[in-house]
């Protein structure tokens, strides 16, 4: 039978699994207390780095509804639960392994689906969430601009053809 300490642990570690938007499994064998400070730090505030149990994690992964992660249950292994944005976080990871070749990334899970660590560091070579909505606002106002200059040319134009006809009949009109 399961110890309660244990019990709770998993049920501790389910919900942040279900919670979040996005996990990160890592090993961080050979990095300092410091370093580990450093990398919680660079993560951003919508994300906690837990040192984790690898059979307690696989359980609660399990229970969450997350099997995908099993295979990357074994060394040292530490879990980024991101709750906000997950490029901002998976950049943070990228950027502290590039420093500290002790931190690996081994895998992890975005909105249900697995993903491979070139999965992640793909995702932290995206541009924020907000840098793409700004983008496609700007991309969307482009448009309605030449929409908007599409429809006033056009009764421009009518006006103007209309007035070249009417001098024309009246410069034919004044010449007979």
């Amino acid at each position: 039978m399961a110890r309660p300490d244990k019990a709770a642990a998993v049920a501790e570690l389910a919900e942040s699994f279900r919670s979040s938007n996005a996990a990160v499994l890592t090993e961080y064998r050979g990095l300092t207390v410091a370093q580990l400070k450093e990398l919680r730090r660079s993560l951003g505030e919508n994300a906690q780095y837990a040192v984790v149990k690898n059979t307690l994690t696989k359980i609660a992964a399990n229970e969450a509804g997350i099997n995908s992660l099993d295979d990357h249950f074994t060394g040292p292994t530490a879990v980024a639960f991101i709750t906000g944005d997950p490029v901002e976080s998976a950049k943070g990871l990228r950027d502290f392994a590039k420093e500290n070749p002790n931190l690996i990334i081994k895998g992890g899970v975005l909105d249900g689906k697995a993903l491979s660590a070139d999965e992640i560091k793909k995702l932290a070579d995206l541009e924020s969430r907000e840098v793409l909505l700004a983008k496609l606002a700007g991309a969307m106002k482009g448009k309605q601009s030449q929409a908007a200059a599409l429809f006033q040319a056009l009764p421009s134009k009518f006006v103007r053809t209309a007035e070249a006809l009417r001098a024309k009949k009246a410069e034919q009109g004044g010449a007979e």
